[in-house]
C-alpha cells in the first residue's frame, strides 16, 4: 500500500499496512466462509466477506438462486448490524478511515453503505466535450457521473497495468525508505 505526502491542508491517515490482519482478527469467527478481502485507500476501508450460499433443490432456476443469495446477504446484514457497527468504530478510530462492508454469496455481490468521495479536477475543453457527449447521449446524468463512468471503464480495461503500477510504486516506496544510507 502506498501513501503519498499530503497536499497542504490535508492530513494523511495513519499507515494501514497491518489493517488486513487487524481487521481479520477483529471480525467474529463464523461470519464468513473464507478470509475477508480488505480493500484500503486513503479515505475508506472496505471489508468483503463471503457467506455460504443457501442449499436449493436441483430444480432451482437462476432466478431462484439469485433471490436466495440476495436473501442470505440481507439476513447477514440484519443479523450482524450491531456487531459490524462496533467493529467499524474500532477500525475507524485506529486507521482514521470510514469503513464499508460488502458481502458475496454465490455470484451475488452487495456493498453496503460506502463512501462517495468528491474529487476536484480541472479539464480543458476537449475533455469537457467528452463528458458532455456522455451526458447528452444519456450515458450519465451529469459531468461528475460521466467522469466516474470513465474512471470505472478505464479500471476495467487496465487491471493488469494498474496492478503492475501499484507493485512498482510499492518497490519505489521500499527503496525510498532505505535511503542512501541503506546502500
Amino acid at each position: 500500500m502506498r501513501f503519498r505526502t499530503a497536499p497542504p491542508g490535508r492530513v494523511e491517515p495513519p499507515n494501514a499496512e497491518d489493517a488486513p490482519a487487524w481487521v481479520t482478527g477483529a471480525i467474529p469467527d463464523g461470519w464468513f466462509t473464507e478470509r475477508p478481502e480488505i480493500v484500503i485507500d486513503r479515505d475508506e476501508i472496505i471489508i468483503w466477506g463471503r457467506v455460504a450460499a443457501p442449499e436449493l433443490g436441483a430444480d432451482a432456476t437462476d432466478a431462484d438462486r439469485a433471490a436466495a443469495h440476495a436473501g442470505r446477504i440481507n439476513q447477514f446484514r440484519e443479523d450482524t448490524r450491531e456487531a459490524r457497527m462496533r467493529v467499524a468504530r474500532q477500525i475507524e478510530h485506529r486507521y482514521q478511515r470510514k469503513v464499508a462492508w460488502g458481502v458475496r454469496c454465490g455470484d451475488t455481490n452487495e456493498l453496503f453503505t460506502h463512501l462517495a468521495a468528491p474529487v476536484m479536477t480541472r479539464l480543458r475543453q476537449p475533455e469537457r466535450q467528452i463528458l458532455d457527449t456522455l451526458v447528452d447521449a444519456g450515458v450519465a446524468r451529469s459531468r461528475s457521473e460521466a467522469l466516474a463512468w470513465c474512471v470505472k471503464l478505464v479500471g476495467q480495461h487496465t487491471d493488469q497495468w494498474l496492478a503492475d503500477l501499484r507493485q512498482a510504486m510499492t518497490k519505489v516506496d521500499e527503496l525510498r525508505k532505505q535511503g542512501p544510507d541503506g546502500v
